[in-house]
């Protein structure tokens, strides 16, 4: 059937909006960090694959990184394995350890390799174990002994920190015209698996790539200023001055510090962007407005 002659004028202004991006971001890296809303709907998850599948598509290289703590979580449930937080990070033994492991590197991490498969880009999944991708340390938590007077280590097993990441791994993938999907596992120097957290993974990722731009999908619709309006673009000074005086704080703090930890260490934007949009990676990439905020450098 063909388009009415609105429709075609519709589609027509949409395609010449996006040729400027499209050449701005060809062959430049665009690490998308893939959680919240986004991963768990239906319907935005087939967006979210035709999205990286059009970004390769058109010269672009985007780098997914994922998270699955509900899906972890919900196999610990069934396993009857109790689930234990400590400063929001999942203690995790050897046997939750386990569980993350099969549940990241195997059954998400396949199920978003298969969707981007299938919208037509070639995707391959990986961990941070793979070639050792990611170098992992463990992570210390130090809280308050009751005495005050000496700080207590709080063992949270099998939980890890960056350490360092081999770029040459996803330079080879990119430069076969793969699209890496990486799930946030490392390896210590003690050959131990360590979960780490996945924002912290795609940040430091989009460190080391250098990327052009850095998208964290959140379930927020950005960055807020004092009275709740949500900002489209701030600079990196400006989003230190909102964490100093108590504007940026709970869940949003992490993602933030995480996304401007990226900008300082060498890429060029983050975006905090709204997951719970259709389609919300291609709108912020091609499109005049974008759905998040946007932080730059100085």
């Amino acid at each position: 059937m063909a388009l009415s002659r609105d429709s075609a004028l519709n589609v027509a202004q949409v395609l010449t909006e996006a040729l400027p991006y499209i050449q701005r971001f060809t062959n430049k890296t665009i690490v998308v960090k893939y959680g919240g809303n986004a991963m768990e709907d239906e319907s935005l998850q087939r967006g979210f694959a035709r999205d990286i599948a059009l970004m390769k598509q058109v010269g672009m290289n985007p780098v997914v990184v994922h998270g699955g703590g509900p899906q972890i979580g919900q196999l610990l449930k069934e396993l009857g394995i109790e689930s234990r937080f400590v400063d929001g990070m999942r203690v995790t033994d050897s046997k939750t350890m386990d569980v993350v492991q099969m549940v990241l590197g195997g059954l998400v991490n396949k199920d978003i390799v298969g969707m981007i498969n299938q919208s037509g880009g070639k995707a391959m999944g990986l961990t941070g174990k793979d070639a050792s991708l990611i170098r992992a340390t463990k992570m210390v938590i130090k809280k308050p002994s009751p005495d005050l007077t000496t700080s207590e280590i709080v063992d949270i097993g099998h939980v890890g920190e960056v350490a360092s990441i081999d770029r040459s791994v996803i330079d080879m993938l990119v430069h076969s015209d793969i699209i890496p999907v990486v799930a946030p596992i490392g390896v210590g120097e003690d050959n131990e698996s360590y979960n780490i957290n996945a924002d912290l993974v795609a940040g430091k990722l989009a460190e080391v790539l250098k990327a052009e731009k850095f998208i964290l999908l959140t379930n927020v619709a950005g960055i807020q200023d004092k009275s709740g309006k949500v900002l489209s673009s701030v600079t990196a000074s400006e989003v230190q001055a909102m964490i100093d005086d108590g504007t940026i704080s709970g869940g949003m703090l992490p993602k933030v510090e995480c996304a401007l930890s990226a900008v300082r260490g060498g890429a060029r934007t983050a975006v905090i962007v709204d997951g719970r949009v259709d389609h919300a990676v291609l709108l912020e990439v091609l499109t005049d407005e974008g759905v998040g905020t946007m932080i730059s450098g100085e």
